[in-house]
């Protein structure tokens, strides 16, 4: 398994190494032993899983606050997204930046998103499913999100299409009017 930080120190690529033969392929997804390796330490208690019909499915960007934060292990197991986190740490020098890296079933990349950021993906294809692993439960109490094209963010969505969005997602706040208790 190779871990490595992103360009936001805190959010890693993780490329689990795939071992095949005449049968298909084996991997290992997570390795806590590897995790403590690289100074992550983590008790991932839920198992989400998200199923995207349409090619521009946008979901995010989505957090929860304190005292419910969660980091969250990504991997899409079918088809491929752009995946993208944003660091909302107030008092951070990478406030409002963003990482995004492409995760797909063929290329089994994972992306780690810590406590403290925002988390989002748009769907690059039609019939995708996105698995991620939680360290804290869902917690509706403490849901938060950011609108997907916050221009002080900046993200830069691979495909230019008006995306398909929940209602939750379409009338996100601002990074500025958003509820954020993360401090750097």
């Amino acid at each position: 398994m190779k871990i490595t930080e992103s360009i936001l120190p805190g959010v890693f690529i993780i490329e689990p190494h795939v071992f095949g033969d005449h049968r298909g392929w084996f991997m290992e997804t997570y390795n806590e032993s590897e995790f403590q390796k690289q100074g992550i330490s983590l008790n991932f208690i839920q198992d989400n899983q998200s199923y995207s019909a349409s090619k521009g499915t946008l979901r995010g960007l989505h957090y929860q606050i304190n005292p419910k934060a969660q980091s969250k292990l990504v991997r899409c197991t079918k088809g491929s997204i752009f995946d993208v986190a944003v660091d909302i740490r107030k008092g951070s020098p990478n406030f409002g930046k963003w990482f995004g890296i492409d995760l797909s079933a063929e290329n089994k990349k994972q992306l780690l998103i810590p406590k403290g950021f925002a988390h989002g993906f748009m769907t690059l294809v039609e019939n995708v499913e996105v698995q991620y692993k939680c360290d804290e439960l869902y917690a509706p109490e403490c849901d938060g999100g950011i609108l997907w094209n916050d221009p002080s963010i900046g993200i830069i969505w691979p495909i230019d299409v008006v995306p398909v969005l929940s209602s939750k997602d379409e009338h996100a706040p601002l990074l500025k009017e958003a509820n954020l208790n993360f401090l750097f």
